[in-house]
């Protein structure tokens, strides 16, 4: 008998550091070893991380366009559009005790498969045109969904060799989603009848359906329930606690909350409202003008893609802090200069240099945060994050109730120069580097 229990012992005490401690992503680690960490690449692991941020970005990026025909089909006013920036919020806040948990019991494959199919189920509903509440609650299931697949591709991704690369590589594509889905969103949404404009979400359906199947193909030999282990369960929910209370007290980690608080905040607020900003103060005319978002998430792309590595090789620090000085201009511009065509233009290069910035700081975190808790880390971070792209938005819309959408290039200003405050106290990344 005992020379059953030895051997099964030592296995467990061998994969006690992977299986009990989640917030050193054990799942991407153990991908990562098999593939031969820093030194063979997982490409096809990879390009399904990237093409996860890709169906996200068209996701979120659709929204802009169709605020206006949520407006008219809903028959809703512009603060009850801050509803749809808050649930997509709340399901990123679920997310946070239960990132810590899940890993527990779901290998990496197995969070990345659930994280895409809480993004597909909405879209499926959404097609339909729900009553608005319904509609509402989807965004909550997306979030959680995107916040499940996002969080560990990201701690996954940081684990390979030239991760800054791939980060930039990942978040390009969620740009590149940001970039096509306003183009898809407008064209449908002016050639059909104003209830069916819906139907433009069958287009991001598919492409969750085949993350879906991706995941489930370049991740399969870590798709799989582990069951829960023989014994006393105590010591491992005391390292979870003791594990999120260490990570509450690290000030370093709330310092990169509140920079892609301020970041995020930026970006979502102005590209969710450009639309209606320009159509009500800047007088364009909706059918062309839906289309401007993607001109910034155009930027976004290319930003991602050409400043990831000038933005590595001569410092994070540095770089990102002359970007902000360049966007805060080209807003003052957009904000004093009382002409459509010239608002248009600052609006898509200020997404070419706010590009780089969320690869760039999910980069230094990754070198600077202590190893063990980066994948809870991470998740708290986004979280926050999100919190600022459904705060500041939904502010907007409260304030354009009584005062109108003229209130955004002021807001957005002052957030650009609170994410460059911010970025300020990131510590260098010497101080924690293994």
């Amino acid at each position: 008998m005992p020379s059953q229990v030895v051997p099964t012992d030592i296995e467990l005490r061998s994969r006690l550091p992977d299986e009990t401690q989640p917030s050193e992503n054990p799942p991407a680690c153990s991908d990562s070893r098999r593939d031969g960490p820093k030194e063979k690449t997982p490409l096809f692991k990879l390009l399904s991380a990237g093409f996860s941020f890709f169906v996200a970005g068209t996701n979120d990026g659709s929204i802009g366009a169709l605020i206006p025909y949520i407006l008219s089909s809903y028959n809703v006013g512009t603060s009850l559009i801050g509803i749809l920036y808050f649930t997509t919020f709340l399901g990123w806040l679920v997310a946070v005790p239960t990132n810590s948990y899940l890993p527990h019991y779901l290998p990496l494959g197995s969070l990345l498969s659930l994280g895409a199919l809480l993004q597909t189920i909405p879209l499926f509903v959404r097609v339909f045109h729900p009553p608005f509440p319904l509609f509402a609650l989807t965004f909550f299931v997306t979030g959680l969904g995107q916040a499940y697949q996002d969080s560990h591709a990201n701690t996954f991704v940081s684990s390979v060799k030239g991760a800054h690369r791939w980060l930039g590589f990942i978040h390009a594509m969620y740009g590149a989603g940001l970039l096509v889905s306003p183009f898809v969103a407008t064209t449908i949404a002016v050639s059909t009848t104003q209830k069916w404009w819906t139907l433009f979400y069958l287009f991001p359906l598919g492409l969750s359906a085949a993350n879906l199947a991706m995941v489930l193909v370049t991740f399969r030999e870590s798709v799989a329930l582990r069951l829960e282990r023989q014994g006393d369960p105590e010591p491992e929910r005391r390292s979870v606690m003791v594990e999120a209370k260490q990570m509450l007290k690290t000030r370093d980690i709330w310092i990169f909350c509140l920079f892609f608080f301020f970041y995020l905040g930026a970006c979502s607020t102005s590209g969710g409202w450009i639309v209606e900003f320009l159509v009500d103060v800047r007088h364009g005319d909706l059918s062309k003008v839906g289309y401007v978002p993607a001109g910034s998430y155009g930027g976004v792309f290319l930003g991602r893609l050409l400043l990831a590595e000038p933005t590595h090789r001569f410092g994070e620090r540095r770089m990102l802090l002359l970007y902000a000085a360049i966007c805060f201009v080209m807003q003052l511009v957009f904000w004093l200069v009382p002409n459509l065509i010239s608002s248009i233009a600052m609006f898509s290069m200020m997404g070419f240099f706010l590009g780089p910035f969320f690869a760039a700081g999910v980069s230094v975190a990754s070198r600077t945060l202590p190893r063990h808790l980066q994948s809870s880390a991470l998740a708290l971070i986004f979280v926050v994050a999100q919190a600022g792209s459904a705060i500041f938005p939904s502010l907007i819309g409260v304030i354009a109730a009584r005062e109108g959408v003229r209130v955004l290039p002021p807001i957005v200003a002052g957030l650009i120069v609170a994410m460059a405050f911010t970025w300020c106290f990131v510590p260098k990344t010497r101080e924690y580097e293994d």
